[in-house]
């Protein structure tokens, strides 16, 4: 937790407090609390997760969300830090309150970061049908090197970040370097919040002159 965010929820605290104090509706108080908390949750978590740009940022965020496996998560397999996917995926998976089709997304993530593809198909089989679905589904495509079958999958994805980053894997997988990293590019600049943290990533992992030296 950011020092922002500690001393805002003491600010909330003390605010509470003294309304109650000053014998202020019990409704008044809790509506308070209410807006007060939603604002804190999009400013602290919503917002860097869905539309922040920074990595700087991103990355500042992501790290201090240990506490909260399905952010820290991003962070994790963005990073390739095996044990702590192994460990944070644990926790994902031993969540009871977390839906069946909740559980498949994570687990289609994992088996994607992994390569394991039966693991990807079996969660797909149980994902609900949605842009996800069809992506790691283009995913296995592409991993099996059916590149004309993912290419005629990608145009139900209207997501743009989702089309170049798998358009990126296609080329890649075809050894077409040049195209596959000017997508990759497209992907990173078309995506925002964790998404971007994951999509530079990969960008860097790839298509870095560091990489290419390898």
């Amino acid at each position: 937790m950011s020092r922002w965010e500690i001393v805002s929820y003491v600010a909330i605290f003390v605010y509470t407090l003294v309304m109650l104090l000053n014998d202020q509706s019990i409704l008044l108080v809790l509506g308070t609390v209410l807006v007060a908390g939603l604002i804190m949750f999009s400013i602290f978590v919503l917002y860097p997760m869905v539309w922040e740009t920074r990595m700087d940022r991103l990355e500042a965020f992501l790290r201090r969300k240990q506490h909260a496996p399905y952010i820290y998560i991003n962070y994790a397999t963005a990073n390739r830090l095996d044990e702590e996917v192994e460990l944070t995926m644990e926790k994902l998976m031993s969540n009871t309150s977390a839906s069946k089709s909740t559980k498949a997304n994570y687990q289609a993530a994992y088996g994607a970061y992994r390569k394991d593809l039966f693991t990807v198909r079996k969660a797909v089989r149980e994902m609900h049908k949605s842009v996800y679905r069809t992506y790691y589904e283009t995913f296995v495509l592409i991993e099996e090197g059916e590149t004309e079958r993912a290419r005629e999958h990608l145009s139900s994805i209207k997501r743009e970040w989702m089309r170049f980053a798998l358009l990126a894997k296609i080329e890649r997988k075809l050894n077409h370097y040049k195209e596959a990293e000017e997508l990759a590019a497209q992907a990173v600049k078309a995506s925002k919040g964790v998404n971007r943290y994951a999509m530079t990533k990969e960008y860097e992992r790839y298509y870095t002159k560091e990489q290419q030296a390898q």
